[in-house]
């Protein structure tokens, strides 16, 4: 899970960057780190599916991955206000963010065997 983990904590951080230039007022936050935070969320969900598959008795990591696909589709919400060049919702990046944190934490958790 280390892997998963890992790119989760690097796209986070690109996540905060973004949602602290739309809560400045950017109505679209940068473009090329929005693709790239999205890269790397995609690869971490991808690699989590894999590791889930293959570790069946890791519920709690079956629970993050279920909030880290509602946090995609959020995302894909969010990008395609970003292709309309349209300004990004503030409640959807707040709850985008948070689904994704609340993620994190429980998958970290499933990581630490707490």
């Amino acid at each position: 899970m280390i892997l998963p983990l890992s790119l989760f904590a690097v796209a986070a951080v690109g996540g905060v960057v973004l949602a602290v230039q739309r809560f400045r007022g950017a109505p679209q936050p940068s473009m090329p780190l929005a693709l790239i935070h999205g890269a790397l969320a995609a690869a971490g969900v991808l690699t989590l599916l894999l590791t889930v598959m293959q570790l069946p008795q890791a519920s709690t990591a079956k629970a993050s991955l279920v909030l880290f696909f509602i946090a995609a589709g959020g995302g894909f919400l969010l990008f395609s206000f970003h292709l309309r060049k349209k300004a990004l919702p503030l409640p959807v990046v707040a709850i985008h963010g948070a689904v994704a944190v609340v993620g994190f934490a429980i998958l970290a958790v499933a990581w630490a065997g707490l």
